[in-house]
């Protein structure tokens, strides 16, 4: 079984989106929007795609459509950037088996987000990884994700990262002075690689030393993001700071457009549905907006595409 970390190798950097999961129904992809957004995202520039995340709605999705998800996207990738399976499921069996298929697929890596439903200590986290980590097919990157305890404590990640295997972490906890710990944490570790979640962090991240940035506008303005992640890697702080302008414009225009934590995915499918990239249709309980809110989105997407050419 080959593990990254057996022979540490530089690590992942740059813009990997967490892409979105086109669906025409609730058990069926939007296959030629999945192929379109794919394009859309390589064509972009990005350094790798992340599927099965929150923003791919993973939760809601059934298990059936999520082997065809990785089949596909792996399919059309077709090894021109590295492809991040997420496997953060409640049954360990069921996380297994999308890692194989990830494997089988031709996936490069892994990415997991504590067990979710009951919440577990660390101790537990740190016990379950050990013996996951050894059962994967392919290296493993941890996920804080935003919606559900517990994070990966600083101490926690500082031992998970001696496990053979695991080569990085996802922070979408949004708290940065967590972040700048397991920053400086992963100073020490030359294999390991660190991405920022929120996008809104994205700049200040990568200019005190994150690998890169798994953010979601990426689907939409692939180039944008990659421009702020190679400014900010450059240490040019002027265009780093007008380019953070310009994603936290993407923010407030296309994610605030309602309340609740769907409203980011809500508004990023509508935007990609209203440039013609992919079905604006949502996991169940979700549904998509309603006319006003479209046409709203609908335009201050083409305000934005404009405003980036």
């Amino acid at each position: 079984m080959h593990h990254a970390s057996e022979a540490p190798g530089a690590p992942l950097r740059g813009i990997i989106p967490p892409l979105v999961t086109p669906l025409a129904d609730r058990s069926t992809l939007d296959l030629p929007g999945l192929e379109r957004l794919t394009e859309h995202v390589i064509g972009g520039g990005v350094h790798g795609l992340f599927i099965l995340g929150t923003t791919g709605e993973a939760p809601g999705l059934g298990a059936a459509l999520k082997h065809e998800l990785v089949q596909r996207v792996c399919g059309s990738v077709a090894r021109r950037a590295p492809v991040l399976v997420g496997i953060s499921e409640t049954a360990i069996s069921e996380s297994l088996a999308i890692a194989e298929t990830a494997h089988r697929c031709g996936a490069d890596a892994l990415v997991l987000a504590p067990p979710y439903y009951f919440p577990a200590t660390q101790d537990e986290l740190l016990g379950y990884l050990e013996r996951l980590a050894p059962q994967l097919p392919l290296p493993l990157f941890l996920y804080n994700q935003p919606y559900r305890p517990p994070v990966f404590a600083p101490e926690t990640v500082r031992q998970a990262m001696a496990i053979p295997g695991i080569v990085g972490l996802k922070d979408s906890s949004g708290d940065m002075c967590y972040f700048q710990k397991i920053r400086a944490l992963f100073a020490e570790l030359p294999h390991a690689s660190l991405f920022i979640g929120p996008e809104q962090l994205l700049a200040e991240s990568v200019l005190t030393g994150a690998h890169g940035g798994v953010c979601a506008g990426a689907n939409l303005f692939p180039k944008l993001y990659v421009a702020l992640y190679h400014a900010a890697a450059a240490g040019d702080l002027q265009r780093t700071v007008e380019l953070h302008g310009k994603v936290m414009e993407v923010c407030r225009r296309i994610y605030e457009a309602s309340h609740g934590a769907s409203s980011v995915i809500k508004g990023l499918k509508c935007a990609l549905g209203s440039l013609g990239l992919c079905s604006d249709h949502m996991a169940e309980p979700f549904q998509r907006f309603g006319e006003s809110e479209r046409s709203r989105i609908a335009e201050a997407a083409q305000r934005l595409k404009a405003s980036l050419e």
